[in-house]
């Protein structure tokens, strides 16, 4: 209780940064649990036990919330999300059986250059010669990773970089959702149109999970629901382009990780290829935020949370 008194008289920032830090760790975790899980059980089946056991854990908080925490102000935009999500989902969770968890870890910093091109593509935006370049070097890290001529490039690989757009995607509508929506609406919500996305095919390949099993699916829905709530709350202290540079620490956290679980160490290009693309990344963020500050109108300098 002393340690939660003293965690809100920190600043938004400091709180914000907190939450993330949690947020990736967990994330990383839910990888290893994903991971374990999927050596006994088909995907599907895996997303599915994701979904409807981190509902279960919500369970508790929603009724000391009250059910009017629930209420949606943009249902429509909740089942985008979860459409979204479902699909990477899946090949998030299949990439994450194919190919090491740092390399997994390294292609999803790709996100913010695949929701650039997007928005050219899909809603008109015009970027200039600065993010070009960016976008560019972005692609020359996932080069480096991948080294296309020299190594053959891996199903595993091409459904990280789904699942990576995927995840940025959402994360801009969970952006736009805390706007308007509570926190347990949001991650409760998501997980009760998931469960049953997932059940549909999963029934087709149904295996019981043993008790070991059942161990890891339980930890892969406790770790993931706790990094969804930091998630969300953090987005709704500061600006995303604030949290950005702080992604980069879900690649340490995958390599110590993967190493003790799994034995499994990544190869240099890998580190290379990841911080190349991170710091694309994180300047195509901050560019995209300057721009919108400076098209806002009276904006000033100290608008900008940079």
């Amino acid at each position: 209780m002393k340690l939660f008194l003293v965690f809100q008289t920190l600043s938004s920032q400091v709180r914000a940064t907190i939450l993330m830090i949690v947020t990736l760790f967990m994330f990383t975790c839910m990888g290893i649990f994903i991971r374990l899980s999927a050596d006994s059980l088909p995907v599907f089946e895996v997303i599915f036990f994701r979904n409807a056991l981190a509902l279960l854990l919500l369970l508790p908080i929603i009724m000391r919330t009250g059910w009017s925490s629930l209420y949606m102000n943009k249902p429509k935009l909740f089942f985008v999300r979860a459409l979204i999500n479902i699909g990477g989902m899946f090949c998030g969770f299949t990439a994450l059986t194919l190919i090491p968890l740092a390399q997994m870890t390294a292609l999803g910093f790709t996100g913010p250059i695949f929701v650039t091109i997007g928005a050219v593509f899909f809603l008109g935006e015009v970027i200039r010669l600065r993010r070009i370049l960016a976008i560019g070097v972005g692609f020359l890290g996932t080069i480096i990773i991948l080294q296309p001529g020299f190594t053959e490039i891996s199903v595993g690989s091409i459904l990280a970089l789904v699942s990576a757009l995927s995840i940025a995607m959402a994360s801009l509508i969970v952006k736009k959702l805390t706007a308007t929506e509570t926190p347990e609406a949001i991650v409760t919500w998501m997980v009760a149109m998931q469960a049953p996305l997932a059940l549909i095919p999963a029934i087709g390949v149904w295996e019981w999970p043993s008790l070991e099993a059942w161990g890891y699916l339980w930890a892969m829905a406790l770790t993931g629901t706790i990094a969804h709530l930091c998630f969300t709350r953090a987005y709704r202290l500061v600006d995303i382009t604030a949290l950005q540079p702080l992604e980069f620490i879900k690649l340490p956290f995958a390599v110590i990780l993967a190493w003790v679980v799994f034995s499994e160490l990544p190869g240099l290009w890998t580190w290379i290829g990841g911080a190349v693309i991170f710091a694309s990344s994180v300047y195509i963020t901050k560019r995209e935020a300057k721009t919108k500050t400076s098209l806002r109108p009276n904006a000033g300098p100290r608008e900008t949370k940079l």
